[in-house]
């Protein structure tokens, strides 16, 4: 009976999930034993499970999956999407409604459970997760504490509310420098593809600085696909540093945590990159700090967007994709200066989800348009950004 509750009440389960709101679910714990703390969100992707999982951008979160099926494509060393070692700090917990099945898929080299415990990450599986999402939707997000602990041992959830205590939580969170690069580094790899898995970008035609604040692999991919070779720099990285490797555009990259609190080292450089005239894309986080750097605000929101099945317009085109999304801050369109455009917004709830600025060759978008997992309506903004880097290049040499 290993757990004991205020009531001095005791419930046989190995895991359980204690949220800052009062509310206690009992289930099976998975992956690795021990607690961990974090922001509670879901997520309504009902694939890429361990490309979710490994999103930097998940740092100091649990994930509930509301979709209530998980394991079936088991794991493997391809489908990760941190791409430095610390950005393995990436989600603390994951939520199930069933339990983790086995692997069915030709791809998989793990069991899910398995893998979860490889990476450190505390999961619980059997479970209301409905309820959990009508909290979130209802209330907003919120703190909570996962324990899976083994058979034989008794945890008080007094004392796991008692330990939750003390989270912070996400506002005035710099993340960023948690899971960014210590150090500069190269990339060239491009995407997946059926006949030969991931290939090496021979020859590229731009050479292009990646600020990295927790940047996925895909991202990186798909710069390469386009014909970008990736000089990736931490976060805190001087607009000076970027300059000095000459690159043809610069890429603000997603990450975790508040923009604002990142933005303290960050905008100012930031800025000094605007002055300078480079194409800039930005995306997710630093979407973000871009808008930061231009005049903008930023805002925590209460549900976030967690998901690959998000609509999404293209001001420009009228077109509507589907996209993936992570974030739990918003750039307040209100507060856009003269010269700065929203170029996309969301189709659920009409919040901010792109931006470009007149006279400038600078796009950013709050969406994720690497996919991993999700739809690839949205890589063609690789390809805008490409565009950009190649009429920068002309006006150069007229």
């Amino acid at each position: 009976m290993p757990f004991l509750t205020e009531n001095q009440e005791q419930i046989e389960a190995t895991g359980a999930l204690v949220l800052a709101s009062g509310e206690v679910y009992f289930g099976r714990g998975n992956g690795a034993t021990g607690t961990a703390i974090a922001e509670v969100c879901f997520n309504t992707a009902i694939t890429g499970y361990q490309e979710i999982l490994t999103d930097p951008s998940y740092a100091s979160q649990m994930v509930v999956f509301t979709f209530p099926h998980i394991g079936n494509v088991g794991a493997n060393d391809q489908d990760q999407e941190e791409s430095s070692v610390n950005a393995e700090k990436a989600a603390r917990g994951a939520i199930f409604r069933g339990t983790i099945t086995p692997p069915s898929n030709w791809r998989a080299v793990d069991h899910f459970d398995a893998w979860l415990t490889k990476k450190g990450i505390v999961g619980l599986s059997g479970v209301d997760t409905r309820s959990i999402t009508r909290l979130i939707r209802e209330k907003g997000m919120v703190n909570g504490i996962i324990a899976h602990i083994s058979p034989d041992e008794t945890v008080s959830i007094a004392d796991l509310k008692a330990e939750l205590a003390g989270f912070a939580g996400m506002e005035g969170a710099d993340l960023a420098k948690v899971v960014g690069p210590d150090a500069e580094y190269a990339h060239a790899e491009q995407n997946w593809k059926w006949d030969s898995g991931f290939t090496a970008l021979e020859s590229g035609d731009f050479h292009v600085v990646v600020l990295d604040f927790g940047v996925k692999k895909n991202i990186l991919r798909n710069l390469s696909e386009v014909g970008a070779r990736c000089t990736v720099l931490p976060g805190n990285a001087t607009a000076e540093d970027v300059l000095a490797l000459k690159p043809d555009g610069v890429v603000l990259s997603n990450g975790p945590g508040d923009p604002a609190a990142t933005g303290v080292y960050a905008v100012p450089e930031i800025q000094k990159l605007i002055a300078s005239d480079l194409p800039i894309l930005g995306i997710c986080l630093g979407h973000q700090m871009l808008a930061l750097a231009l005049g903008a605000k930023t805002m925590k929101m209460a549900q976030g967007h967690h998901g690959a099945n998000h609509p999404v317009k293209d001001l420009s085109t009228g077109k509507v994709e589907i996209v993936s999304m992570n974030h739990g801050f918003t750039v307040d369109p209100a507060t856009l200066p003269e010269g700065v455009e929203q170029s996309h917004v969301s189709l659920f709830d009409g919040t901010n989800s792109g931006l470009r600025v007149a006279d400038k060759p600078i796009i950013s978008v709050q969406h994720h348009p690497e996919a991993s997992p999700g739809p690839q309506d949205s890589f063609y903004l690789f390809r805008r950004f490409a565009d950009l880097m190649s009429s920068h290049g002309a006006k150069e040499t007229a």
